[in-house]
């Protein structure tokens, strides 16, 4: 085998261990995931450690081979949850992002939303407005051109699902957020989409 070969074959075997870590062992971060698997598989080697997109296709590939029992009856239900949210904050242009939207790994997480408000005492008042109790705390992310930005994130629990509102500038509209694991602007699906999804087979 080649060494060009050997090394894909290392990146590929490491990217569905990484994969498999963050399903069996709930591991959210693709760092820890990576790191993980490279030292249960000892490759030391980080020119053969796959990249965030590179673990997340096999996280998606796993699934379509062995879908767990019940996740898509789930899946539609937090996309549903998320649609009846995004029409409460729908003042905001909420887009649903993360895992419920793209069909991923652990929707279970629950649901995302970015809202947009250069004031998010604006938000603050709907929560108020609907008697939702809820938890603020913040969140640094990445834009284009290695600028970072804090910005307020209110969680809260419908039933048994959570749910994390990112207050957003309106900027950021035009301009969004970069994807963890991508790298790449994270637009998110307006209500639209998600009511195309739930209306998909």
């Amino acid at each position: 085998m080649k060494v060009w070969d050997r090394s894909l074959a290392q990146r590929q075997r490491l990217a569905y261990e990484a994969a498999r870590i963050m399903v069996e062992q709930g591991v959210r971060e693709f760092g820890r995931a990576r790191r993980k698997a490279a030292e249960r598989l000892g490759i030391g080697d980080k020119r053969s450690w796959p990249g965030n997109e590179e673990i997340q296709e096999a996280l998606l590939l796993q699934q379509r081979l062995f879908p767990g029992e019940g996740r898509e009856d789930a899946l539609r239900d937090l996309r549903r949850q998320a649609l009846t949210a995004m029409e409460v904050f729908a003042d905001f242009a909420p887009k649903l992002v993360g895992p419920v939207l793209s069909g991923g790994p652990n929707p279970s997480q629950g649901v995302r939303l970015h809202l947009f408000a250069d004031n998010p005492e604006d938000l603050v008042l709907v929560l108020l407005d609907r008697g939702i109790p809820w938890q603020e705390s913040e969140e640094v992310f990445r834009y284009g051109g290695g600028l970072r930005q804090t910005h307020p994130v209110f969680s809260f629990r419908a039933g048994d699902t959570p749910f994390d509102l990112v207050a957003l500038p309106l900027r950021a509209r035009r301009n969004p957020p970069l994807d963890a694991v991508s790298g790449r602007p994270e637009r998110g699906g307006g209500a639209a989409e998600v009511a195309r999804l739930l209306d998909e087979p």
